[in-house]
């Protein structure tokens, strides 16, 4: 992995909505918690510039992060979830997952789509891209935890689909859904015919009928 991610918090005791908007609205300072593991879980605040800082970069979401609270030995954690504000879109509530370099997580990792300018089903047929999945739920070590996992669509051709099973995942990774059996290999994504397609070739097999008829 290439970054590394670090962050600053505060226990807080002043729990509850009311508290949690007076950090957002006058102390700059997002709540969260983080919980897992043998410990309780602990509720803190983070810097909203800070956090923000962080969320700009799309491996923040997917890496292993050093948690410190008032100062203490930081804790290794992964961000499970972030609620944003539904309009205006910056953070209002974070939860942090403990983890431990020797026990497995599951955590979701984010889908590259690579080559779609360069497929021959979209560059010369026209087809249309359909993602049915922008990320993907990985059971693995922190350790072997990937920043993303690339989708390669150089091959891909007008009606093909790519399922779990067809991607390349890395060394010690696992398909959280396949390992619940092949029922779950879901499609990730898939090359349609570009619109209209089928009702020209309708037309032209009407208009070979035709003149078949005449002769």
């Amino acid at each position: 992995m290439s970054e590394d991610f670090e962050l600053n918090a505060v226990a807080r005791d002043d729990l509850g909505k009311g508290a949690s908007r007076r950090l957002r609205r006058l102390a700059d300072q997002v709540p969260a918690i983080i919980y897992g593991g043998k410990k309780n879980p602990v509720s803190i605040s983070i810097s909203l510039k800070e956090l923000k800082k962080h969320l700009e970069s799309e491996a923040f979401f997917s890496h292993i992060i050093s948690l410190s609270v008032d100062g203490k030995k930081a804790e290794n954690v992964i961000l499970k979830d972030l609620q944003r504000h539904p309009a205006k879109g910056f953070p209002m509530h974070a939860d942090f997952l403990r983890v431990s370099k020797s026990t497995k997580l599951q955590t979701s990792v984010p889908l590259h789509f690579i080559n779609e300018d360069k497929a021959d089903g979209i560059k010369l047929q026209g087809g249309k891209v359909v993602h049915s999945m922008v990320q993907l739920e990985v059971s693995c070590l922190p350790a072997d935890l990937p920043e993303f996992i690339e989708v390669d669509l150089i091959d891909a051709k007008i009606g093909d689909t790519l399922h779990i099973s067809d991607l390349k995942l890395p060394k010690g990774v696992v398909s959280v859904a396949l390992s619940h059996g092949p029922d779950h290999d879901l499609p990730v994504v898939s090359v349609n015919k570009p619109k209209g397609a089928a009702e020209d070739t309708e037309g032209e097999g009407e208009e070979g009928s035709e003149e078949g008829g005449d002769a």
